[in-house]
């Protein structure tokens, strides 16, 4: 069987126009359609799970924050620069024997000593050590309880009322360990008078 010499050119004009069609419908329609399908079903979620107070946004349910003041529960470490960053969302790629790693876990443990001198609680783990991500929001239920009496006292508040609040905001615990979301229950906290 012999090729017409059209042949080749053709399957060639073909095989662009193929390769347009899919760019376009694969590359735009596509993704665009996605988009508009999560804008409309699901707002919240596809615009970043943001928590906004009297038109201002506080943060994300979805990415950790930094607090360190006495008042307030403290997440996990974040591995990224500056802290909590979005964008840089890294683990810290140090091996568990990293003199670094050790000397970061050895800091936050001793801001927690100091921040609750009369607390003779097992330090839990999360509370030392930071996620892959870098960003969890969310601390185990043991860390949150951990943090209770500190919390307690620098509000002038019962820690079983504190505690209270806590179990609250707990979350999961059927497929894995119940966790709390530190900015919702720090949010919370402000809100108790």
């Amino acid at each position: 069987m012999t090729q017409k010499p059209n042949s080749f050119v053709s399957q060639v004009r073909a095989s662009l126009m193929l390769l347009v069609l899919f760019t376009v419908l694969l590359g735009g329609v596509y993704p665009l359609l996605v988009l508009g399908f999560g804008q409309a079903a699901f707002s919240s979620k596809a615009g970043g799970s943001l928590i906004e107070k009297d038109g201002k946004v506080l943060g994300s349910k979805l990415i950790g924050q930094s607090f360190d003041e006495p008042k307030y529960f403290w997440g996990r470490l974040s591995a990224t620069t500056p802290l909590y960053n979005a964008s840089a969302s890294t683990g810290t790629n140090l091996s568990p024997a990293s003199p670094k790693l050790l000397e970061a876990a050895n800091e936050r443990l001793e801001a927690l000593q100091k921040a609750d001198s009369k607390n003779k609680l097992k330090i839990p783990v999360d509370l030392v050590t930071a996620s892959a991500s870098g960003l969890d929001p969310h601390i185990s239920l043991a860390a949150a309880n951990y943090q209770v009496e500190r919390v307690a006292k620098a509000r002038g508040k019962k820690p079983k009322d504190i505690e209270a609040l806590v179990t609250q905001h707990a979350e999961g615990g059927i497929m894995g360990e119940k966790r709390v979301n530190v900015l919702l229950l720090n949010l919370a906290l402000d809100e108790v008078k």
